[in-house]
């Protein structure tokens, strides 16, 4: 005897299949936003991070050809004009003419700053109104260290800096130190930079 069955199959989900894949598939997706979310993040204060560290090397090597050449201004005037923590400021030929600029490196907030008086008229004058000043290095974080340090000319790497006030007259080198922070809320944290410059026409040998 043959017994033909026959059943009636319905392919497809239940409510409750669609309603679990639904949610599996979002928390998929959520996970991955948040991936990638994240890796764009960390791109971005990386470069942050190398563009002013970047920046800041490249300022501390022009400010060390520019003060290690510091000179008697073109007025005669002496190589030093201010020796404090947060600005140096000084005599230098820094484009080559035949003139000494007026230089004057300082930080304003996070940003440190350069500012230059080119001699001019008849007779020869420094105008504070006539000063050309461009932002060097930004996300500068020196709250809490000297930007400048000073030392005369028994510095031997170990020495302490001159106390305030620094007689200027005795000043041999300066000490540049630069701390980086392009996110403080963000790693990888600060990064200190920092030079050290032995002013030539001011040697006493």
């Amino acid at each position: 005897m043959t017994f033909l069955n026959k059943y009636n199959q319905k392919s497809g989900f239940t409510i409750v299949e669609v309603l679990v894949s639904i949610f599996i598939l979002t928390l998929i997706g959520l996970a991955v936003s948040s991936f990638f979310k994240d890796i764009f993040s960390f791109n971005r204060i990386i470069s942050g991070s190398l563009t002013a560290q970047d920046e800041a090397r490249r300022a501390l090597k022009t400010m060390s050809a520019e003060i290690r050449t510091a000179s008697p201004s073109s007025l005669g005037a002496y190589t030093l004009v201010q020796t404090a923590t947060s600005s140096f400021v000084f005599y230098s030929n820094i484009d080559g003419d035949s003139f000494k600029e007026r230089v004057r490196y300082f930080l304003e907030g996070a940003t440190f700053k350069k500012g230059v008086i080119k001699p001019s008229g008849l007779p020869l004058t420094y105008n504070p109104a006539s000063e050309v000043i461009t932002e060097l290095i930004h996300d500068v974080a020196n709250a809490a260290t000297s930007t400048f340090s000073y030392y005369d000319e028994n510095y031997d790497g170990t020495t302490q800096a001159l106390a305030e006030p620094i007689n200027i007259s005795i000043v041999r080198l300066v000490k540049i130190t630069v701390v980086i922070d392009h996110d403080p809320a963000q790693p990888p944290g600060p990064m200190t930079l920092t030079t050290q410059i032995n002013m030539r026409n001011l040697k006493d040998n």
